[in-house]
C-alpha cells in the first residue's frame, strides 16, 4: 500500500531534515574547543535511513559523508540485532568498513528509533585536535604504517542504551595529546546526534513514521530522475582526465599521477580508475570510500546547480566507481593514508573535472589552487604549554567555471565552501604565531577567458619555541591544478623560511624544524582558468591591472590587451593588433 503525501508535507519534511543537519553542525561549532571544528568548520553532519540510504547531506566535506552509506551498512552488519535506543557508536578506521579517509576524522553514529523500530541514522564527523600517532596533527609524512599515524578505532559503542562507557572513552582520550579538549569536542558531537534524534522523532510524531519515510522515498526517486535527466544531456562516450600530486611523502619529488576514464552511457556515469599506480609507501594513498566520495563530489559540481539542495541516494544511484584494490585509489591495510584527503584526494577530484569539462564544456570547471596548509606544533612561551596549530590560511582560491571568474579567497575545493579560513586575531590568540603579511598576489592565478581566483602571499613569524612544521597537507611545488578549455593551469606554489638573511626552501610533504623568529612565507597559486585568455573582455583585464592582481606585462603577453602606462587606458588599436596575431 502506497502512503499518500502532499507537496507541502513533502517540502516541509525535506527541509526540516536539511535544517536539522545545519543545526547539528552549528551546535558543535559553538561548543568545540578545537580550532579545526570550532573555527575552520572541519566537520560534517548527515542523515541516513535504516537501510543505509543517504537521505540528507547538505553541509560538510565530501570525504566525511558522501560514502557514509558504506559505514552505516557496516555498523548495522556488525551489531545486527544488538542496537538499542540511546546507542552511540564511534569509528575512524579507514580500512574496515569505509568509515574514514584518515584517522583524525572521528565519526559518531546514532541509530534513531521510533517506537522501538530503527528508522534513521545520524552522523557527526569532525577533525580532532589530535589522534595520537608519532607527531601531532595527523599529517606526519614517512610513517612506517598506519599505526604510526594514530589511534585506530573500529565501530565501538561509547554510549549504550543512554549509558556512557566512561572507562572506554577515557582510554581513547588518554591516547591523544589534548584529552580535555578532545573530550569536550566529543561530547558536543554526541549531543549533535541527540539533537538529530529529537528532531526526527518530533517529525514522525507530527506526520507519522510512514508519511516521513514515504517523503524520503519520494525525494530519493525525484533526485534520481533529475540527475539521470542531467546525465542524458552529456554525449555518450569515454572522457579521460588526469592530474597529479608532488610525491608520496616518502619517495620525495617523485610525482604520483591520477588517471580516470569517465564513461557516460545514457543515464549513468562510470568512473574507472583502473589505470593507476600500485599503493605507495607514503601517506597519500586513498581508500575506496575516499576515492568514491571525492569522485561523486566532482560529478555533482558539474550538474545543474538548482539540484544543490536535493542530492541524496538518488544521485549516488547514478554513479558507479571502479577502483582496483591495492592501488593508490583503493589502498589496502596497513599503508598510510594521513594526507589522502588533500594530496591525492584533490587530484582525484581534478581528474574527474578535467574529464567532465571535456564532456560538458558549457559546465567546464577549472581546479582550485592547491592546499598550502601546514601543521605547526611546539611550546607557547606565553602559556608555557604545548600547542598544535593548523590554518587554511594560504589556499589559493577557486578555479574559474565557464562564464565566471574563480572566487578569490582561501577556500578548499574538497570542502565545497564549507571549510573557512580562521581570522588572524583568533590564530594569534591561540598560538604564538604573528601574521605580518596577507594579501592577494600579482599574476598568481591561472589566466583564461574567465580567470582563476587570486593566488595569495602570506607571511607569519614564529614566536614560539621548539617548533615542528609538517607540510603534509600541502601540495603544488611540482604539480599544477588544471585549467579547462584552453585556460591556464594554476601557477606552482612555493614556501620558504626567512632566518636572518637566509632564505630556506620548505617543500611539501616534509617535516621541518623552526627556530624562534623564523618567518614562514607562502606564495600559493590561485585557481585555474577557463577558456582562451586572449578572449577575455579587455575591460575586465584593465580592472584586474588597476587592482594590481594582473601585471601590465601579463595583460599584454597573456591576455593580449595593451594598456597605456600611467592612465591604464585601453589602447584599442594595439589590442586588436595583438589579438589578431
Amino acid at each position: 500500500m502506497t502512503t499518500a503525501i502532499d507537496e507541502t508535507t513533502l517540502s516541509t519534511v525535506w527541509y526540516d531534515m536539511q535544517q536539522t543537519c545545519y543545526d547539528m553542525r552549528y551546535l558543535v561549532e559553538r561548543t568545540a574547543q578545537n580550532y579545526l571544528m570550532g573555527v575552520l568548520h572541519d566537520l560534517s553532519t548527515g542523515i541516513w535511513d535504516a537501510t543505509g540510504r543517504t537521505v540528507a547531506v547538505p553541509v560538510g566535506i565530501a570525504v566525511h559523508f558522501l560514502a557514509g552509506s558504506f559505514a552505516v551498512k557496516s555498523i548495522a552488519a556488525k551489531f545486527k540485532d544488538n542496537l538499542r535506543p540511546g546507542d552511540v557508536i564511534l569509528a575512524n578506521d579507514p580500512y574496515n568498513g569505509g568509515f574514514n579517509c584518515h584517522l583524525p576524522d572521528w565519526g559518531f553514529y546514532r541509530p534513531i528509533f521510533y517506537k522501538d523500530e530503527l528508522a534513521f541514522w545520524s552522523l557527526t564527523r569532525g577533525h580532532q585536535q589530535d589522534t595520537g600517532g608519532a607527531y601531532p596533527g595527523g599529517y606526519f609524512p614517512n610513517a612506517y604504517d598506519i599505526h604510526a599515524e594514530g589511534l585506530i578505532i573500529p565501530p565501538t559503542k561509547v554510549v549504550e542504551a543512554g549509558k556512557e562507557n566512561r572507562e572506554l572513552l577515557e582510554l581513547i582520550w588518554a591516547n591523544t595529546r589534548w584529552p580535555d579538549g578532545v573530550r569536550i569536542d566529543n561530547y558536543a558531537m554526541i549531543a549533535s546526534t541527540k539533537l538529530c534524534e529529537q528532531r526526527l522523532v518530533k517529525l514522525m510524531d507530527r506526520y507519522g513514521k510512514d508519511v516521513v519515510l514515504a517523503c524520503v522515498d519520494e525525494m530519493i526517486n525525484r533526485t534520481e530522475k533529475a540527475v539521470r535527466a542531467e546525465i542524458r544531456k552529456i554525449p555518450n562516450g569515454i572522457y579521460h582526465g588526469e592530474s597529479a600530486t608532488d610525491d608520496d611523502g616518502t619517495a620525495l619529488d617523485e610525482i604520483v599521477p591520477v588517471h580516470v576514464d569517465v564513461k557516460v552511457e545514457d543515464e549513468k556515469i562510470t568512473l574507472d580508475f583502473s589505470d593507476n599506480l600500485p599503493q605507495r609507501k607514503g601517506f597519500i594513498n586513498c581508500v575506496y570510500s575516499t576515492t568514491y566520495a571525492n569522485s561523486v563530489a566532482s560529478v555533482i559540481l558539474t550538474l545543474d546547480p538548482e539540484l544543490a539542495d536535493f542530492h541524496n541516494e538518488g544521485t549516488l544511484n547514478c554513479v558507479e566507481l571502479i577502483a582496483p584494490e591495492g592501488t593508490v585509489v583503493n589502498a589496502s591495510y596497513p599503508v598510510t593514508v594521513g594526507d589522502s584527503p588533500n594530496s591525492l584526494g584533490v587530484p582525484i577530484m581534478e581528474a574527474v573535472l578535467v574529464a567532465l569539462s571535456k564532456a560538458r564544456p558549457e559546465r567546464a570547471i577549472a581546479a582550485a589552487g592547491r592546499n598550502r596548509s601546514d601543521f605547526a606544533f611546539g611550546h607557547d612561551p606565553r602559556s608555557k604549554s604545548r600547542y598544535v596549530r593548523v590554518s587554511f590560511n594560504c589556499i589559493g582560491s577557486l578555479g574559474a567555471v565557464n562564464g565566471y571568474d574563480g572566487y578569490s579567497g582561501p577556500i578548499l575545493m574538497q570542502g565545497r565552501g564549507s571549510i573557512y579560513r580562521g581570522n588572524v586575531e583568533e590564530e594569534e590568540v591561540r598560538t604564538p604565531w604573528r601574521t605580518i603579511n596577507y594579501e592577494f598576489a600579482t599574476d598568481l592565478m591561472g589566466a583564461g577567458k574567465f580567470r582563476g581566483g587570486c593566488g595569495i602571499h602570506f607571511e607569519e613569524v614564529n614566536e614560539g619555541v621548539d617548533v615542528g612544521l609538517s607540510t603534509g597537507a600541502s601540495d603544488g611545488d611540482h604539480t599544477a591544478a588544471p585549467g579547462a578549455l584552453g585556460g591556464q593551469d594554476s601557477p606552482l606554489s612555493h614556501t620558504f623560511l626567512r632566518r636572518g638573511k637566509k632564505k630556506i626552501p620548505v617543500k611539501t610533504h616534509r617535516l621541518t624544524w623552526l627556530q624562534t623568529g623564523d618567518v614562514l612565507a607562502k606564495f600559493s597559486g590561485g585557481g585555474g582558468g577557463v577558456g582562451n585568455p586572449a578572449e577575455r573582455d579587455p575591460e575586465r583585464v584593465q580592472e584586474d591591472v588597476k587592482n594590481e592582481i594582473v601585471s601590465l606585462k601579463a595583460a599584454r603577453e597573456i591576455y593580449r590587451v595593451a594598456l597605456k602606462r600611467g592612465s591604464l587606458e585601453i589602447d584599442w588599436p594595439r589590442t586588436k593588433e595583438l589579438r589578431s596575431s
